[in-house]
């Protein structure tokens, strides 16, 4: 634990970790304080996803950029994924499709596209696996696809949450499941080495891998309860500060939700080490939509009141095929530089632009935008 303590004792953004027991303790003492539980969340998730990235930084130096970038992406998801269920079992399903859409905008387009921006202003040209970022890509295009079916036929045929709906839904998810599954044996089992990063860049110092294990499993579990906290305070926070529900929920929830990768991702970008970038940015993506969004469909039979679809809204859908596409374009080339991560970045502030001055549906009294405060994306 020595490395570790070390790394705390120098890096000063680490300091902070003292916000998390006073965030846990605030939430005991002042549990309708929500502005407050709002700052204090923010402040404490920040060093955690420091962290989590000196962890994760310490795993793939072992197992290299692409295991390491999986392990990221899983663990980093793991806080969205404990956020959703609770939000599954109060039956809030535009919630959870919510925060399903912001975190895979997110990180293809934000998180992406600052890593390219964050590494192209220190290196003129970096490379990355171009077999890999088509690989993922893909692979987010095909679950793309299998999310706009469903909104795309009950738009046709006018039939809102019928029973074919649902059905519908239940097999594409069993399909994206197999998929991400056969995806992982391709990836990292049959055709590894095609997967494999040349070593690049600055590595450093890094922790024994049992220190780095544990530190990723113990950071992950502060993040879930401190996300909790900052779910649950969002939404009175966002009219304190008069931001529109759809701006929280897709933009600012995302950005805090996606901490740890970022973190992760940017000092790979940083030390030459784009292929961590890449593999968590898409690799996050990826897996939020052919493993996270059909698991939780298939836990709604099971744990909440009523079963959820994979029917997202009309304008959802077209954010996320264009967030896909975009990726795709971007990282066929198998290499960036600092203008790449400013294009992605402005397709980014293009829908952020969108979700700022887009009013709430005056038909509903909780529309979906709104409910998609308490997303942890």
């Amino acid at each position: 634990m020595g490395s570790l303590l070390e790394e705390i004792r120098h890096n000063r953004a680490l300091w902070l970790l003292v916000f998390v027991p006073i965030v846990l303790a605030a939430e005991h003492l002042a549990p309708t304080a929500h502005t407050m539980l709002f700052i204090l969340s923010i402040l404490a998730i920040f060093p955690l996803a420091v962290l989590l990235s000196y962890a994760t930084e310490g795993v793939a130096a072992k197992m290299g950029d692409a295991t390491g970038g999986l392990l990221n992406a899983t663990l980093g998801n793991l806080t969205e994924l404990v956020i959703a269920l609770t939000a599954l079992q109060a039956g809030q399903h535009d919630l959870v499709k919510a925060s399903i859409a912001g975190a895979i905008v997110t990180n293809t387009l934000f998180l992406l596209g600052a890593s390219f921006l964050v590494g192209g202003l220190k290196y003129r040209t970096q490379e990355f696996n171009r077999i890999n970022a088509r690989f993922q890509s893909s692979l987010l295009f095909v679950a793309t696809v299998a999310i706009l079916i469903p909104s795309a036929v009950t738009a046709a045929d006018s039939v809102t949450m019928s029973e074919f709906t649902r059905k519908l839904s239940v097999g594409l998810s069993l399909l994206l499941i197999v998929v991400y599954g056969l995806g992982l044996l391709f990836s990292q089992k049959t055709h590894r080495e095609l997967f494999s990063s040349p070593e690049a860049g600055e590595h450093g110092a890094s922790p024994p891998m049992s220190v780095a294990l544990a530190t990723l499993a113990g950071t992950t579990l502060l993040v879930a309860l401190v996300g909790e906290i900052f779910v649950g305070s969002v939404q009175q926070a966002a009219t304190s500060f008069s931001m529109t529900p759809a701006f929280i929920g897709f933009i600012i929830v995302a950005l805090v939700g996606g901490a740890a990768e970022m973190a992760s991702a940017f000092s790979g970008a940083r030390k030459n080490r784009l292929d961590l970038s890449v593999g968590i940015a898409l690799g996050s993506a990826a897996q939020i939509a052919l493993f996270v969004a059909p698991v939780l469909v298939l836990l709604s039979y099971v744990i909440g009141p009523a079963p959820m679809d994979l029917q997202f809204w009309p304008g959802v859908v077209v954010m996320m095929f264009l967030a896909a596409m975009t990726v795709v374009l971007v990282t066929s080339g198998g290499h960036s530089t600092w203008f790449v991560g400013v294009l992605l970045l402005m397709v980014y502030l293009i829908l952020a632009m969108t979700f700022y001055l887009l009013p709430p549906r005056a038909s509903d009294t909780q529309p979906p935008a709104a409910n998609s405060q308490a997303t942890g994306m």
